[in-house]
């Protein structure tokens, strides 16, 4: 009886493990296109501040999801009808964090609409993160991601290496690259660059209560028969009537149309006054920048663009150079006549509008004897710091190697794969022009630069700097060789201006070997000494030297 049982049981077992068999299997759930894991979602009220968003070597991932599905029309939409700041509402994760209900829109002027009308999908983006969420921020506290589309670029080098080079000297955003996606679609390789916002204005400046003026005119603006033809935002003063600006600056933030006009009045009608409302030494800067590195599409080239000028507390407008896609030659155009040859932006003159009344910031600031010595002393620095050292082409070869595999994996770029390396070194061919090569144009531009009258000769030479408390103040000095006159520029704290005052050449005692050689020795005495930042300019005949030679951007400091 009990083998019947045991045989039963089997029997009923085999039969319940087939209909398991034949039993239909539930299926898998479909894992996420975008991520394996999900991402973490932001706090709103902090930031990952130990991530460093604008590192060049930190390529961000920035996916973002719209519920609509024709969000590229209504963008498109947006900008073709003039609504800048209109923007859609999407989601978008940047390195694995999610950020809610973000703003988005379509961004640029030649970099959207030339593109656009080709019918290309890689067009630039504006995202705001704090657009409805206030409090949202990305890490480091940035609220803003501005992704270029590297127009005008084949080698994907101009914008982060030209502001790689510009911060060494002055206040000027950071830069790196993105791989951006919209609804799961990879639009390609971006270049992400720092906004120029509040956050920035406190950063370099100290506070960002003051004024923002973005000049960059209104192409679309209607014109107004009454006022002069222009040179776009160039500073030139057309009267009293704010009629005349409108078109050609955007009053960003804080401030009214008088007192822009106030100051054009001064630069162009009481330039001696200049010093006491506006960053000299950084116009000086901007101006040797965009210079050397034939940065036409700016205030120097034909539409007199692409700077933001901001008034600090102290009353001093500071100018900040903005969109580097088409530096190293990428635009070639200094004023209304043709476009330069590629040899004669290798021998562009580095003093360039020196007496062209329609580039009056340029005009009024060379014509000073110190400002225009001090700016060739910038200019050389910039040549000796980056160029003829080589140093650019060795940053150039190792970003290009870093983005390589990104820019062969992207097919939406706007220029062939193998113009990417060949643009480095070549001019090639895009659309029916041409992009001149980094290294073909840079090469001979230092030679012709060292060359140029107005740079040949030696400067004075700065040494032995040295500072001492004393009990009213401090006393500062340093050797001087070949000077007239040798300038202290100092100030109390960071951020207030600094003041100039001149310093006393020691008289020469008999027999002094220092003399002899031309070596004196100069000082001068401040009232403060804590925490007192101070900069030299020695003056000679022809040239000047700075010390440091970044200065103001770097200057030596009293702890």
């Amino acid at each position: 009886m009990r083998k019947i049982v045991f045989i039963f049981a089997c029997l009923l077992l085999i039969v319940q493990v087939a209909a398991a068999q034949n039993k239909p299997k539930a299926k898998t759930p479909a894992k996420p296109k975008t991520s394996a894991k999900a991402p973490t979602k932001a706090p709103a009220q902090t930031a990952n501040t130990n991530q460093d968003l604008y590192k060049l070597d930190n390529i961000l991932e920035v996916k973002i999801t719209f519920k609509e599905s024709n969000w590229d029309s209504l963008l498109n939409s947006f900008k073709q009808e003039g609504y800048e700041e209109k923007r859609l509402v999407g989601d978008v994760v940047v390195n694995g964090v999610t950020y809610a209900k973000v703003g988005i829109r379509y961004k640029g002027s030649s970099s959207f609409f030339n593109v656009a009308k080709i019918g290309a999908s890689k067009l630039p983006l504006n995202v705001k993160v704090d657009h409805i969420n206030k409090k949202q921020v990305l890490p480091g506290g940035f609220t803003t991601l501005k992704l270029s589309n590297v127009f005008r670029d084949p080698s994907f080098l101009r914008e982060v290496m030209a502001y790689e080079i510009a911060r060494k000297y002055m206040p000027s955003p950071r830069a790196n690259f993105a791989k951006v996606y919209v609804n799961n679609e990879y639009l390609g390789l971006y270049n992400c660059t720092e906004s120029v916002d509040e956050k920035f204005i406190k950063t370099y400046f100290g506070s960002n209560t003051g004024p923002l003026i973005k000049c960059d005119p209104d192409y679309n603006g209607k014109k107004i028969e009454t006022c002069p033809p222009t040179d776009k935002a160039s500073l030139v003063y057309f009267g009293e009537d704010s009629l005349c600006y409108m078109n050609l600056y955007e009053l960003e933030k804080g401030t009214n149309w008088k007192d822009l006009i106030s100051l054009i009045q001064v630069i162009n009608k009481a330039p001696q006054q200049l010093d006491s409302i506006f960053d000299v030494d950084q116009a000086l800067w901007m101006i040797a920048f965009n210079n050397v590195l034939v940065n036409l599409d700016s205030y120097i080239g034909r539409l007199s663009h692409n700077y933001y000028l901001y008034r600090d507390t102290f009353g001093i407008y500071h100018p900040v150079i903005w969109d580097m896609n088409m530096c190293f030659g990428g635009f070639r155009y200094p004023d209304d006549g043709p476009a330069l040859s590629t040899e004669k932006m290798q021998q562009l003159s580095p003093m360039l509008h020196y007496d062209n009344e329609r580039k009056p910031l340029i005009k009024r600031l060379l014509a000073n004897p110190l400002y225009r010595k001090i700016y060739l002393a910038h200019v050389r620095t910039i040549i000796a710091e980056n160029f003829s050292n080589g140093l650019y082409i060795e940053r150039a070869e190792a970003i290009q190697k870093l983005i390589k595999p990104l820019v062969e994996k992207d097919a939406n770029k706007l220029y062939a794969t193998e113009s990417f390396g060949q643009n480095l070194y070549q001019t090639v061919k895009v659309d029916n022009s041409s992009v001149v090569g980094i290294v073909e144009l840079m090469s001979e531009r230092v030679n012709y630069l060292l060359n140029h009258p107005a740079l040949k000769g030696t400067p004075p030479a700065i040494s032995n700097v040295q500072h001492a408390v004393q009990p009213n103040g401090a006393s500062i000095s340093a050797k001087v060789a070949g000077a007239k006159q040798v300038w202290l520029f100092y100030r109390n704290a960071k951020f207030e201006p600094f003041q100039r005052i001149q310093m006393t050449a020691d008289s020469p005692s008999e027999g002094d070997a220092d003399a002899e050689i031309g070596l004196a020795n100069w000082s001068a005495t401040v009232q403060k000494s804590k925490g007192l930042q101070y900069y030299l300019v020695a003056e000679g005949e022809k040239h000047a030297s700075l010390s440091p030679e970044r200065a103001a951007k770097e200057f030596h400091q009293i702890k």
